[in-house]
Parts: structure tokens; sequence; C-alpha cells
């Protein structure tokens, strides 16, 4: 191979300069930007990483799974005299304990950053665990429990216009039309078209509901505060649980239990097998995939992956109650998992939120 000199002169005198690269170095070169290279020159790829946002995605979806199995095991409770605030007070308090002790072990060395979020905390037990399982309570005291539902999952707009406000971004015209496809595929899985007027009082503490599950969002999309996810999941539901017993105590929210025997899939079940259930899956699990998959993807993605969650209920719903979901049900499914990829879609493309 010829080679020239260059005229440049160095500190080591004249530096010799290739005429003609090597054939090697041009077939190479490109493969070094998708792998490093085996003995022989042959090229070794690295195994394509798993990025946060699929790990985010899959979160949220097992999120909507876990809280989906809820309304089925609940159904079961309430149908042998439990009243629906024994069942939210036992299903919280026994996540939270459940999650106490990994979570004091995850905050050893950042008490002042469990200090310094005190508020973030209080705001996440109080409003999106005790203040919304309450007001949805309430809802269903005077709506069916279809329009109850579709009041509470109305939140998940209060999100996008609270991003709106806080990024000063106004959503596209695509996470517009997500959000309208959303909302008509889940009152069409709600089936509530035939519903008569509803009530003025069970609006109100349907839309309560619904700012609960908007702070539920928001406050666990909260990536800023450094705590890990299970330390923000544990201390808020504990913070909601003693809100909840607060509530009994003072006999704000009927608590009534007993030890029958549940019946799902047609099969008898202990009490404590469905309120393990209701804790350890519909709970603690549920709150704290649903906090982690938040964080992966911002506040509107998670908010719409978890109205999902509805259409994951009506499945359990067939499963374990045999209800059978309706043809124009799984019309509305449809359309919130093409409401949700659009959102999704939308968000790709812009910064994180």
């Amino acid at each position: 191979m010829t080679r020239v000199t260059s005229n440049v002169q160095g500190s080591r005198g004249a530096v010799p300069a290739p005429a003609e690269t090597d054939r090697a170095q041009v077939v190479l070169a490109p493969r070094r930007r998708f792998g490093v290279l085996a003995p022989g020159g042959r090229p070794r790829f690295r195994a394509p990483r798993f990025h946060r946002t699929d790990s985010g995605l899959l979160a949220a979806v097992l999120s909507a799974v876990a809280f989906g199995t809820s309304g089925s095991f609940a159904k079961a409770l309430l149908d042998t005299g439990w009243s629906s605030g024994a069942i939210v007070l036992l299903r919280v308090g026994g996540a939270a304990l459940l999650l106490i002790v990994p979570a004091l072990l995850a905050a050893r060395g950042r008490w002042g950053l469990v200090r310094r979020e005190s508020g973030l905390i209080a705001l996440y037990g109080l409003v999106a665990v005790a203040g919304c399982q309450v007001a949805y309570f309430n809802a269903v005291q005077h709506l069916s429990v279809g329009v109850a539902l579709l009041l509470e999952y109305s939140g998940t707009v209060l999100v996008v216009f609270w991003m709106w406000l806080q990024t000063r971004r106004a959503p596209r015209r695509l996470t517009w039309a997500g959000i309208l496809v959303a909302l008509l595929g889940l009152s069409l899985v709600l089936d509530v078209t035939g519903q008569s007027r509803p009530d003025g009082g069970g609006v109100m503490w349907g839309l309560l509901a619904a700012v609960g599950l908007a702070v539920f969002f928001v406050s666990a999309g909260n990536s800023d505060s450094g705590l890990p996810p299970v330390v923000f999941a544990a201390f808020g539901m504990s913070v909601g649980a003693v809100a909840l017993a607060v509530l009994g105590l003072v006999r704000v929210l009927p608590m009534r239990s007993g030890t029958t025997d549940v019946v799902v899939a047609a099969h008898r079940l202990p009490w404590w097998g469905a309120i393990g259930e209701l804790a350890v899956i519909a709970a603690a699990a549920a709150y704290l995939l649903g906090t982690f998959a938040t964080r992966r993807l911002g506040s509107t993605v998670a908010s719409f992956v978890g109205l999902s969650e509805v259409l994951f209920a009506i499945v359990f719903a067939w499963l374990l109650l045999g209800e059978l979901p309706r043809p124009v049900q799984l019309v509305g499914g449809v359309l919130i998992v093409l409401g949700v990829v659009a959102v999704r879609a939308r968000e790709l493309r812009d910064p994180p939120r």
C-alpha cells in the first residue's frame, strides 16, 4: 500500500498520512456503532435494552389488571353484608402493612426527603386514596355504578388540563382525539346510554372522586421528589388508612363486616381470602405498580392507560361472577384501546412532562 508524507510538522517530525484507507477499517467502522468487536474482527451485538417507557407501559397495564380485580371480590363481600367502608379500610390498611417494611428499608438515608415531601405524601393518602374511595362510594349511593365510574374516570381529562396549566403547552389535536375516543369507549363499556337524569348530589360526589383520581396520577407522577415508589405508595396508603379509620370511628363511614364465606367463580372462598386479594393484589401491587408506571410514563399517558382498568374489571366480572359483557361493551373496550394509543402516540413525540 502506498503512503505519502504530510507537510504538517508536529513535535515529533513529519506525520505520515495514509493515501488510502484500509478496507477492513471501512467495513468495520460502521459496525462499531451497533456493538463491539469480538476477537477476529467479527461484530458482537449487544442485546437491545428495555426502554424505560416500555417498562412503564407494562407496569401501567399490570396495575390496571390488579385494580380491575377489586370490583369482583368487593362485590362478593358486599353480597354477604360487608359495608364498603370496612372493605376499603382493610384493603388499604392491609396493603400499607404489607409495604411498610420494604418502605422503611428503602427510606434509610432518605428521611430528609420524606420530611420534605410529607405534604405530597399526605395529599396522595388523603385525597388520592381515602378521599377518592369515600367520594366514589357516596356517589354509588345516589347513582348507578356505571355513571359513578364514568364520573370518576373523567379525572383523566382533569390530568390533561392540569398538565396544560403546569407546562403552558396546550394538548395537541391527537391528544384531544384520544380523550374523546377513550371517553366515548368508556361510556359504551359502562353502558350508561339508558340512564335517567342523575341525582345532583351523586354527580357532586362523582366529580370529587374524579379529582381524587387526578390527584393520584399527578402526585404519583412527581419524579422530582427522589422518593422510591414503594416509599411513596406505602406512606401514602398509611395516611389514607388512618384517615379511613378516623372516618369510621366518627361514624361518617359505616363499618360492617362478617365471617361468611364468599362465592367467587362458583367456588366458596373464606372472607379473609377475598380481603387478602384486595389488600395484596388490588391495593399493594396495584398502587405500587401504578406509582412506578406514572413516573415512567408521565401523568397524562399513565392516566389514560389506567382507563383500561374498566375493561379488565368487566372481564374479571365475567370470569368470576358470571356477568357477561354485551357487544356494545366490547366495542367500547376497543375504543378505549384506540384512545390510549392516540394519546400515547402524541406523548412519544413530545418531551416528557
